[in-house]
């Protein structure tokens, strides 16, 4: 009776019980994948992220907007890249896909239903003292996926054929508080790969490495929107700002060609501080790409868009396009 006692645990319970575990039963998914309930927990945390969106950010952008546009017409596309990531994309991958694969992996190779080997390493190994800090290894980790993600993004903007993806995202005039999920399926798809590995390869329990995602994510989202914020001259080294992310998101300064090089962190800008790409105290620039290529995409559809990245891809492998 307390999980209905609960207005958050009911939604998740007659999400799980009359959608999610029918769903499964159906496919004949059932015990290939999270439990009901699980799969329930994490669509309504996207639900709940969606609304932060609406209810918090997008009001943000109408009382203190960075940029004034007479009409939103290149933003709208956003919002769709990101509902559909949340409620559609990302579900089926995850629960319909990508986990009855490793569960059937794990029942070829050594009859453990997908469960597989321990991690190779975790911070209560390395760091017996961490064992009953449960808040400070959860921040270790965190710091170290941020870490990876900076670096990814780095090899984003620096290898031709992942920038020739990246670029999707890039290619946004009107930066806003969808933007964050603007991206090049293919471009996610080496991004989860990589993280996911990173969390299994340092044992990252599903519950922290869910709670990691989404915190980041209401960061990037965050720093994503077209607002006139700055956390101050001591916040804004400790966590990635709108200002601050917008000036990685500018168009190529003529006169500084390398400018635009900068503030790669997606939540902590120590990693920007360390390795010499942090841009503070430069004022707001035009967002956007210059490359007419790749500027194209903002006058394209979804499938537009994402077949001109698959476009740009061959070609940059094929040696025929340069990196950022």
């Amino acid at each position: 009776m307390a999980a209905f006692s609960n207005p958050w645990h009911l939604a998740i319970t007659v999400l799980a019980v009359h959608g999610i575990a029918p769903l499964l039963s159906a496919l004949h998914l059932t015990g290939m994948t999270d439990s009901p309930v699980a799969i329930a927990t994490a669509l309504m945390i996207s639900a709940a992220e969606v609304a932060c969106i609406v209810l918090v950010f997008r009001p943000m952008e109408g009382w203190i907007p960075r940029e004034h546009w007479t009409n939103r017409r290149y933003a709208r596309i956003d919002r769709f890249y990101t509902l559909l990531k949340y409620f559609g994309v990302m579900p089926i991958f995850t629960y319909l896909m990508l986990q009855p694969f490793v569960y059937w992996i794990g029942t070829l190779t050594d009859g453990s239903h997908g469960n597989g080997p321990d991690a190779l390493v975790t911070l209560a190994q390395l760091a017996p003292v961490l064992r009953d800090h449960d808040i400070v290894q959860f921040l270790i980790y965190f710091a170290i996926f941020d870490l990876v993600y900076y670096l990814i993004h780095r090899l984003q903007h620096a290898v031709p054929w992942w920038w020739a993806l990246h670029s999707l995202h890039h290619s946004q005039r009107q930066l806003n508080c969808w933007s964050n999920d603007r991206d090049h399926y293919l471009d996610d798809l080496f991004e989860i790969l990589i993280i996911t590995g990173v969390a299994f390869l340092i044992g990252v329990q599903p519950v922290d490495y869910a709670l990691l995602i989404v915190l980041g994510d209401l960061v990037q989202i965050f720093s994503h929107a077209n607002v006139r914020v700055r956390f101050g001259p001591v916040l804004d080294k400790l966590l990635v700002d709108p200002a601050y992310h917008r000036l990685h998101h500018m168009r190529i300064d003529p006169e500084r060609p390398h400018l635009h090089n900068c503030n790669f962190a997606l939540v902590f800008p120590i990693w920007d501080i360390l390795f010499g790409t942090a841009l503070y105290g430069e004022k707001a620039h035009p967002c956007g790409v210059d490359d007419p290529a790749i500027d194209a995409d903002n006058e394209k559809g979804f499938f537009g868009q994402q077949w001109a990245g698959l476009q740009r891809f061959a070609r940059a492998l094929a040696g025929r396009s340069a990196a950022s």
